[in-house]
């Protein structure tokens, strides 16, 4: 009997070290997988910085310039512009090449464009290279995302997603600091150079040591592209997207400028309450990954919207006095929408379409969110209150939360890739 009670410890005590082996396994496996996207992710924030860093420089080029508040507006949209065609484009260029030379490409276009605006003389040649910047950063996305499904595990890749999404909200806590560096020592043209030549040397090192994406896309022209425009979710996404890129790039594009003109800050306070308000972005947008895997991807949306919506409402509403705590608040919840909303994008797609699906949602969304939204608020601000401009925005983005109820996902599927 004691022989059998013996037996029976050993067998479960066996057990318990296998399942410890295994755990062991899989947290090595996920480390292993996400060593690549950490690349990826710097070279997104490089990315990302280079089209918020106007944001912060803009009261400074307003001035030197001589332009309105909706001119400087505009410029956002000429890059979300830009951008949009460059998603667009994606398909076709990784359907006759790969998602890494995409990605190289893409980075060292961004270099060019930057050192182009910098060297500008006159206002048409800075609006065609904000054009070309957004067209370069646009080839990105659709391949990062392919590239990063294609190296994780389905039941991770909201967390590897997540990772890459780092980049977005560290770049919206660094470039008013950067700004405030060289406006101090330098000028606004020496900050865009250094960021161009960064970006080239970030090319030149991702197509030498960089891994993934060493295979072609799906061109728009192929069925695939038909099946995703009958899906009517993706035409939701494409909607939710706008909100989204409102959430985010929309409200941060103007609220230097909206603090400054209209409520009479400081520019070195609003650079900095801006940018503090973004500090806890790459811990929130980890957080937003986790959540999209636990709560699922539709909660997660529908939490993020809704409570981004009612903040940036309050940024047109509060007084000064509290103030600054809204601005701080605003972004917080707003990270989550984009690791969820990937991963939403992810489950209604094929693996061979998946860069169709973001190359088509996307870039409308930067349309709205990134380019009509700031040139929206500038208007307003024209029209005598930046604040009725936030208001209206804060009010679309909580509809948004509502909508997002309706999203029809499927069912994850354990182990899948």
């Amino acid at each position: 009997m004691q022989r059998e009670d013996t037996s029976k410890v050993a067998i479960k005590k066996s057990a318990s070290d296998e399942d410890r082996s295994a755990e062991e396994v899989d947290v090595r496996s996920l480390r292993a997988q996400l060593s690549p996207v950490f690349f990826l992710t710097v070279i997104f924030s490089l990315n990302f910085v280079s089209r918020i860093i106007l944001s912060p420089l803009l009261p400074t080029i307003e001035k030197e310039l001589g332009i309105s508040h909706s001119q400087a507006g505009f410029f956002f949209f000429l890059s979300s512009g830009g951008y949009l065609v460059g998603l667009l484009s994606s398909g076709l260029f990784t359907s006759r090449s790969t998602h890494r030379l995409a990605i190289v490409v893409s980075i060292a276009g961004i270099g060019v464009a930057m050192l182009a605006i910098a060297a500008a003389t006159n206002l048409l040649l800075m609006r065609c290279a904000l054009i070309g910047l957004g067209f370069a950063a646009g080839l990105y996305l659709p391949s990062a995302i392919a590239t990063i499904t294609s190296l994780v595990d389905r039941q991770h890749w909201g967390k590897a997603i997540a990772v890459h999404e780092v980049a977005p909200n560290l770049a919206f806590f660094i470039s008013p600091f950067i700004a405030e560096l060289f406006l101090k020592w330098s000028s606004w043209r020496t900050a865009l150079s250094v960021l161009g030549a960064l970006s080239i040397l970030a090319s030149v090192s991702f197509s030498q040591f960089g891994r993934g994406g060493a295979f072609p896309g799906e061109s728009p022209v192929s069925n695939a592209f038909g099946t995703l425009v009958r899906t009517p979710t993706f035409w939701l996404m494409v909607i939710l997207f706008g909100l989204g890129v409102s959430s985010t790039i929309g409200v941060y594009a103007m609220l230097p400028l909206y603090l400054v003109v209209e409520r009479h800050m400081e520019p070195s306070w609003a650079n900095t309450i801006v940018a503090f308000s973004r500090s806890p972005g790459p811990i929130f947008g980890l957080l937003g990954g986790w959540a999209s895997d636990k709560l699922g991807a539709k909660q997660t949306i529908v939490v993020s919207l809704g409570f981004t919506g009612l903040a940036t409402l309050l940024v047109g509403l509060t007084s000064n006095t509290w103030l600054s705590l809204v601005v701080l608040l605003q972004p917080l919840l707003a990270v989550w929408f984009f690791p969820a909303a990937f991963a939403a994008i992810a489950m209604i797609t094929p693996p061979n379409a998946r860069n169709l699906a973001v190359a088509f949602s996307v870039p409308f969304g930067f349309l709205i969110g990134g380019g009509a939204i700031p040139t929206f608020i500038g208007g307003m601000g024209d029209a005598g209150s930046f604040a009725t401009g936030f208001t209206i925005t804060g009010a679309l983005i909580a509809i948004g939360g509502v909508l997002a109820l309706l999203l029809r996902l499927p069912e994850p599927v354990e182990d899948a890739k």
